[in-house]
């Protein structure tokens, strides 16, 4: 998408891929390294995520790569189609990154990318961006989410400290979805079979018995169940915005692109029926 007025341009990092692996049926990961790494850093965020930007189909673009001159040289049909993807690790001392991708067969953009990548391969990308980390001043925490929000979610336990209380709800397709996370906080695992994504989720958070006390909550996944579960948190259980990382990471329907576009209206609309609802 096109620059907002004012906004300074990120230069975009390049990166070649290292290795792949395949963690379950619909789960690649794709490791990222080399010397184009040397000026990327991440901060103390959990979410950090990285926009790929994925040449438009027969398209070459000049050397060096250059956002800024694309936009300005090549017709917008031609600009790089951007997919956004949180950093499920990130190694400085062997300068790897590593991104995580659902897959769903042939369908969308980055994941058959990410099942065809060959180490070698020349990734452009943007970031990081990133704006959660578990509070350690909250007496306990909650994460909800999808496939889509399961590696920020992961990061985000591996990141508590031993013994904290936290409550972790993901849901994936079936129990070959499920991962191992470095954690001793007990994930668990909501196998949707032909529900409706997130209706496990809600339910679960619906019966938990919350305990006493400030939560620090992260809730993300597909837009609808996320506006379901921002209803309860928001509305019903009071909990302030400021103690909430709650927003849809995509909808169902839409693509990044689509999403995007309307993301910002969706958001606001959903923010203000709800902060009125939390006010009456």
């Amino acid at each position: 998408m096109a620059e907002r007025p004012g906004r300074t341009p990120r230069k975009p990092h390049f990166a070649q891929v290292v290795r792949t692996e395949r963690l379950s049926p619909h789960m690649q990961r794709v490791v990222l390294g080399g010397e184009g790494l040397a000026g990327f850093e991440v901060g103390t965020c959990t979410d950090h995520y990285v926009k790929l930007l994925f040449p438009a189909d027969g398209v070459t673009y000049p050397e060096p790569f250059d956002v800024e001159r694309i936009r300005e040289e090549f017709p917008r049909a031609q600009w790089p189609v951007t997919r956004t993807y949180t950093v499920r690790a990130w190694d400085p001392e062997h300068r790897e990154l590593t991104l995580d991708f659902v897959i769903h067969g042939d369908e969308g953009l980055a994941g058959p990318w990410s099942v065809r990548a060959r180490p070698g391969e020349t990734v452009h990308f943007v970031g990081p961006g990133g704006a959660y980390a578990p509070d350690a001043g909250a007496d306990w925490h909650l994460l909800v989410g999808d496939e889509s929000a399961l590696p920020a979610i992961a990061c985000s336990l591996e990141a508590l400290p031993e013994g904290a209380e936290a409550y972790a709800f993901v849901e994936v397709a079936g129990p070959e979805e499920e991962q191992k996370i470095d954690s001793d906080v007990e994930v668990v695992w909501l196998h949707r079979g032909d529900r409706p994504v997130g209706a496990a989720l809600v339910e679960a958070v619906r019966a938990l018995q919350f305990p006493e006390g400030r939560v620090h909550a992260f809730v993300h996944g597909e837009a609808a169940f996320v506006k379901e579960l921002r209803r309860l948190l928001r509305v019903e259980r009071q909990i302030p915005r400021e103690d909430l990382s709650i927003s849809g990471y995509w909808r169902l329907g839409h693509n990044e692109d689509g999403w995007q576009a309307s993301k910002r209206e969706w958001n606001a609309r959903i923010e203000a029926e709800q902060e009125g609802a939390t006010a009456a």
